[in-house]
């Protein structure tokens, strides 16, 4: 009898989905005309995103990250908010040099305690805030030299080209994920949040 679904020569592995406790450790909103955040005790979010922020939209134009489109196509804006985790920048700064880098030096708009790893949630992770916002995770967040050169010029280093460039290679899948408003509502620093990770496969061609 033919076998029409042969077992595969290299099984797909499955990782189950799982549940986390965290918390919106501090809050950030960028003027219109600047990727630089400042600390607010509060995000109003729509399906835009922050309202009034760099990012909000629900287009975007594509640039050097999507080089399957010509520069500047509208696309859907996946890029909403910027979610990145002290502990991570941390381990930047020190690998930079520096004592510290502060999150709206890069345009962060949300700072997360409690996730292991934030920078490797997959796509496709939930969070749910107690008071009923839900974002949902998109992609890591790849470090580019816009934001080195902000963390370079902010931290008074020497060589301000050199800090950019430095950037992107001691921060890689280390800068964070970028997240979509999935449920609207606003987050207030310290909220409780529960993260649900989705399950993952790794597929091997």
């Amino acid at each position: 009898m033919l076998d029409l679904f042969p077992e595969a020569e290299k099984p797909v592995e499955i990782v189950p989905a799982k549940k986390l406790s965290a918390r919106a450790a501090a809050l950030y909103v960028a003027l219109a005309d600047h990727f630089q955040t400042r600390p607010v005790e509060e995000l109003r979010l729509g399906f835009d995103g922050i309202s009034g922020d760099f990012h909000a939209g629900a287009t975007r134009r594509s640039g050097g990250r999507e080089p399957w489109y010509p520069r500047g196509t509208e696309m859907r804006n996946e890029r909403q908010l910027s979610i990145v985790a002290a502990d991570e920048l941390a381990i930047v700064a020190g690998r930079m040099g520096l004592p510290e880098i502060k999150p709206e030096w890069i345009g962060a708009n949300l700072v997360i305690e409690g996730v292991p790893q934030l920078s490797m949630l997959p796509a496709g992770t939930l969070l749910f805030f107690k008071d009923g916002v839900t974002l949902k995770v998109d992609a890591q967040n790849g470090p580019c030299r816009i934001s080195g050169r902000s963390i370079a010029e902010n931290a008074g280093m020497a060589d301000i080209e050199a800090g950019a460039l430095l950037f992107p290679k001691m921060a890689k899948r280390l800068r964070g994920v970028v997240a979509w408003v999935e449920k609207p509502g606003t987050i207030r620093a310290g909220e409780e949040i529960s993260a649900r990770v989705p399950e993952q496969w790794i597929y091997q061609a």
